[in-house]
């Protein structure tokens, strides 16, 4: 496969900021086909990013008949996720799928049946994990180094930065806010750092206080409180099988000081680690309490920043290189269903005013 060809599945703007321009830069990816309900930002997309005689389309299902297509990338709303993918699959395409993976564990479980079924690759656009603080305290924790980890806190807090655009604030097209939007990320860092998927109890709580609101600072401007239907903050609760804690807290519009994104906190038997303000390691060595700063820069030579590639580029070529090589995607569908179960065993905990028990 000297060349993958890739067909765009919704031209938004994930795609427009993250994917299509890091599969771009892979001289080995040709983007040939393009498809949006906004026919008008599929063609955009298809002049912008595809080559020459790229096509475009309205309709996912007619991009899908092209059997030259080997890769889809699926970067709709929430609620279509599982559908096109599944349809991806069964027409013989590998998928990444952007995050969540989808709106319920049902349908995230549809995806998983299907890539068994057609034996075709399915990965989910969590790219966090390939930032180098990710990358290096996955290796710690794999290495031993924090000991066994028995609580751990996954950060999603922004002051105020509700996305006004797009839909974000649909709860039908979305299936919640900020939870699943930027929890989401923050959980998965957590559970992929532990390596722990086997939740045994969640309990949530999700707020709407805020979003009625205005006049409210908001980073985008100010949001229409009638088309803010999801939550402004909700938090999670999780127990694991072997006793582990983690706490999840996700808001766009929160009244804190206290804000982080796409980040995780750490506590083991041998040492903690955070990414405030960097990546640090905090432990006890000869007898004394130690924090150990990580240098993730690659500087330090005149004429030479040290600027390594995005998390974007990253996620693009480690994907692209599963596919022509047949080897293992880095987010695997079983650890992103994980994921999902916990988000919906929120929601459901919130809603019904007790905790979710798994089996």
């Amino acid at each position: 496969m000297d060349k993958v060809r890739i067909g765009i599945i919704g031209c938004g703007g994930i795609a427009n900021s993250k994917h299509m321009p890091s599969l771009k830069k892979l001289p080995d990816v040709e983007m040939v086909a393009f498809c949006d309900i906004i026919v008008e930002r599929a063609e955009k997309a298809a002049k912008e990013f595809g080559v020459e005689g790229a096509k475009f389309y309205q309709d996912y299902k007619e991009l899908l008949k092209d059997e030259s297509i080997d890769v889809v990338h699926v970067l709709t709303p929430n609620r279509e996720h599982s559908f096109i993918t599944v349809d991806a699959l069964e027409a013989g395409k590998h998928v990444m799928c952007e995050k969540p993976m989808a709106i319920n564990t049902e349908e995230a479980q549809k995806m998983i049946d299907a890539a068994n079924r057609t034996g075709k690759k399915l990965t989910i656009g969590y790219q966090n994990r390939y930032r180098p603080d990710s990358w290096y305290l996955k290796r710690a924790c794999e290495n031993g180094e924090l000991g066994d980890i028995y609580y751990a806190k996954a950060h999603a807090i922004r002051r105020r930065a509700v996305p006004t655009w797009g839909v974000f604030l649909n709860e039908e097209e979305q299936g919640g806010g900020p939870l699943i939007d930027i929890g989401t990320h923050a959980l998965d860092l957590t559970l992929w750092t532990m390596n722990n998927y086997e939740p045994k109890m969640v309990v949530g709580s999700v707020y709407k206080k805020l979003g009625k609101q205005t006049e409210t600072g908001n980073a985008w401007g100010d949001w229409d409180p009638e088309k803010f239907t999801v939550e402004d903050s909700a938090f999670g609760y999780v127990v694991m099988k072997n006793g582990a804690t983690i706490v999840l807290e996700a808001a766009w519009a929160l009244n804190s000081l206290d804000v982080d994104e796409a980040k995780t906190s750490l506590c083991g038997t041998l040492a903690g680690a955070d990414m405030k303000g960097g990546l640090r390691i905090n432990k006890i060595k000869y007898g004394k309490q130690i924090v150990e700063d990580v240098s993730l820069t690659e500087g330090g030579v005149a004429f030479f920043d040290g600027a390594s590639a995005s998390p974007a580029d990253v996620e693009a070529r480690m994907w692209i290189d599963a596919v022509k090589n047949d080897t293992d995607v880095v987010v695997k569908p079983e650890q992103a269903i994980v994921v999902t179960k916990i988000l919906e065993a929120i929601y459901k905990s919130a809603a019904e005013g007790k905790p979710v028990m798994f089996d």
